[in-house]
């Protein structure tokens, strides 16, 4: 008896201590430098994360990568051999998340990249299978884009874009969208986000005369280009990415940004869709949770609570499994995330699949418009 009666004691004590095993989450942010306007919010989002998932305490180990891509390898380096991370939240922007791809691979270490553009998922390759992203691809957007355009007598546009993967992403699905519905591409300039001016690049844009002028850039750098275009008298419509969605560049951007369209997650109005849209209580949740710590809503802010959450849901399936700490319970969030199907988040529907590590149809983008320092419903995707 006294024999069954330890075994059962040291039984319990053994589930107890599996129950204690610790998760540890990685988080790279653009925390300082030209990603900084979209990384300090994901940081903001970051921290109403759970501190214990399905019977587990979750460790989260934050890093800044300065917006630079060699940082970025460092930090990642670090968070796989020093804190033995089980999964990594971030990058912010493209050109860190592209620099992560290979470590994170010959790590075994699941990603869930902040950044937009389709080249950090796509195509699904031995790399690729181990990384995922919560923005929508660059088409989903363009595609809002193009068809608003055609729609209101758009014919002709001019492109200002980031020469970087961000901008190059956002072309290339532009361009392909414009070419679908007739409109034609007079102009492609190209600026740093570091740059001071873009005056040459604004000047080259408007002297073909224009319907529209496309800025194929994020954050406060695409202010830039769009001050000074209005600067210089230019009347016919401007266009932003969803990159501007944050009250920085709202700041930076002034009464000169006023009538902006912009395709945008469904969070950035939400109380103006439709009731019974699949992403509105989602976005009302998280916007309920983060407005009253942090000001008004954001959507980089979002892509973090959207990717926290589709990790949180993955853990209960990981754990059935596999411990934390192990390359087999890796494996298993892995898997378990390519399995996320119809997750409705705060900035869309999310269904993953081993050949979509995207995961967010037309859904995800609906067209805003700048207004009275604001963004302003103007048209949303049927969903019924």
């Amino acid at each position: 008896m006294k024999r069954l009666f330890l075994t059962v004691v040291a039984v319990a004590l053994l589930t107890v201590a599996a129950c204690a095993q610790d998760i540890t989450v990685g988080v790279v942010l653009s925390l300082t430098g030209p990603g900084a306007a979209l990384g300090i919010p994901n940081k903001n989002a970051m921290s109403l994360a759970p501190t214990t998932v399905a019977g587990h305490k979750v460790n989260y180990v934050t890093y800044d990568d300065a917006s630079d891509p060699t940082m970025a390898v460092q930090v990642v380096k670090r968070l796989i051999a020093e804190n033995k991370v089980d999964v990594i939240i971030g990058t912010t922007i493209t050109p860190t998340a592209l620099a992560v791809i290979d470590l994170v691979a010959e790590a075994n270490t699941p990603l869930i990249s902040l950044a937009q553009s389709a080249s950090v998922v796509s195509p699904v390759d031995a790399k690729r299978k181990w990384v995922f992203k919560t923005p929508a691809d660059e088409a989903v957007y363009m595609r809002s884009v193009a068809q608003h355009m055609a729609k209101h007598g758009v014919k002709t546009v001019s492109t200002i874009a980031f020469d970087d993967a961000y901008g190059e992403g956002n072309f290339a699905g532009f361009k392909a969208e414009a070419q679908r519905l007739n409109i034609k591409i007079l102009a492609t300039e190209k600026y740093k986000r570091t740059d001071t001016s873009a005056l040459g690049q604004v000047l080259r844009a408007m002297q073909v005369k224009p319907d529209a002028v496309f800025i194929l850039a994020s954050g406060t750098p695409a202010a830039l280009p769009h001050k000074e275009l209005v600067e210089r008298g230019y009347k016919g419509k401007i266009y932003q990415t969803a990159g501007v969605v944050n009250p920085d560049f709202l700041r930076v951007g002034g009464k000169d940004v006023e009538g902006a369209f912009l395709p945008a997650s469904p969070l950035t109005v939400a109380e103006q869709l439709p009731n019974g849209y699949p992403t509105k209580a989602e976005s009302l949740r998280f916007a309920h949770a983060y407005e009253p710590k942090f000001g008004s809503r954001q959507f980089f802010a979002a892509l973090a609570w959207d990717a926290m959450n589709i990790v949180n849901n993955a853990i209960p399936k990981a754990l059935a499994t596999a411990k934390p700490g192990t390359i087999q319970f890796r494996q298993a969030l892995r898997n378990a995330i390519e399995n996320t199907k119809g997750y409705n988040g705060a900035t869309a529907v999310f269904t993953f699949s081993p050949t979509d590590h995207a995961g967010v149809n037309q859904l995800g983008s609906v067209m805003a418009r700048i207004e009275n320092g604001g963004w302003k419903l103007v048209e949303a995707p049927s969903f019924k």
